[in-house]
């Protein structure tokens, strides 16, 4: 039973990943009937699959394979619902394919054990909530900061053939991009300041990587702003701010569970 979730919500990504490649450059463009029906069942698969590993007899597992699976449950979640609105052809094969292969390995490698008792914390329990949905809304910006040097690049070239049909307008993406990089900034401001009375030393790398990705955002957001930062500049310092904040929140706990294997 512990595998039956995550090997079919794996069935379920592939076959929404492989309904839109496969009819990428078909006249009619993917079935997207097919695509969200698959997509909608893989999600709660997914979702079932990460409750039953992170919610144990013994208390909340957070080890890194299953914080990575929540992480990427709640950015599936998130490209899928926005996708119905703003099209994301360009992403969601991506993300669709990153999940499958997530999935895998968890089928595939031993999943260790990081117990937690969370209820007793409820200040720790927001705080953790701030930082995921921060985490998953600036990366959610990167992919979509992606999609519009895709977008500007295809309009320079004027390629409007395959794929370029079904990607949204250049200054709608651009617009969701930015609307989405100051919700996370925001959001991850808030997540720092209500970690503080948990952070006992801020020159430890998580809480000193996660406040240089911060400048770093607020900076983009500011220069966006006032000065007209978007393109490549932008890009730049958003795939910055993200790399810095993924090592943040992943970096030793990587080096821990997996490269020396201890807890």
């Amino acid at each position: 039973m512990p595998t039956l979730f995550p090997a079919l919500a794996l069935l379920a990504y592939l076959v929404a990943t492989f309904a839109i490649v496969l009819r990428l450059f078909h006249p009619a463009g993917p079935n997207f009937k097919l695509v969200f029906t698959a997509a909608t069942a893989a999600v709660v698969l997914h979702m079932l699959s990460v409750a039953g590993a992170i919610f144990t007899v013994d208390g909340q597992n957070f080890s890194l394979q299953n914080v990575s699976s929540l992480v990427c449950w709640l950015i599936t979640l998130s490209i899928t619902l926005v996708s119905l609105r703003t099209p994301a052809i360009l992403l969601l094969p991506l993300v669709y394919g990153f999940a499958a292969l997530l999935l895998l390995a968890t089928l595939l490698l031993p999943n260790s054990a990081q117990i937690q008792h969370l209820e007793h914390s409820p200040g720790l329990i927001a705080h953790i909530a701030l930082a995921f949905s921060a985490y998953v809304i600036l990366l959610m910006a990167t992919l979509y900061s992606i999609q519009v040097a895709y977008i500007s690049y295809k309009l320079k070239h004027k390629d409007f053939s395959g794929v370029s049909r079904f990607l949204p307008p250049l200054m709608q993406a651009e617009k969701l991009q930015f609307r989405l990089l100051a919700a996370g900034t925001l959001m991850l401001s808030i997540a720092l300041l209500s970690g503080i009375p948990f952070t006992t030393n801020w020159l430890e790398h998580k809480s000193l990587l996660s406040s240089l990705a911060l400048g770093i955002f607020v900076v983009l957001c500011w220069g966006h702003a006032r000065l007209g930062w978007r393109g490549k500049t932008a890009i730049s310092l958003t795939l910055t701010g993200t790399l810095l904040l993924t090592l943040a929140y992943f970096g030793s706990r990587f080096v821990k569970e997996v490269l020396l294997g201890r807890f």
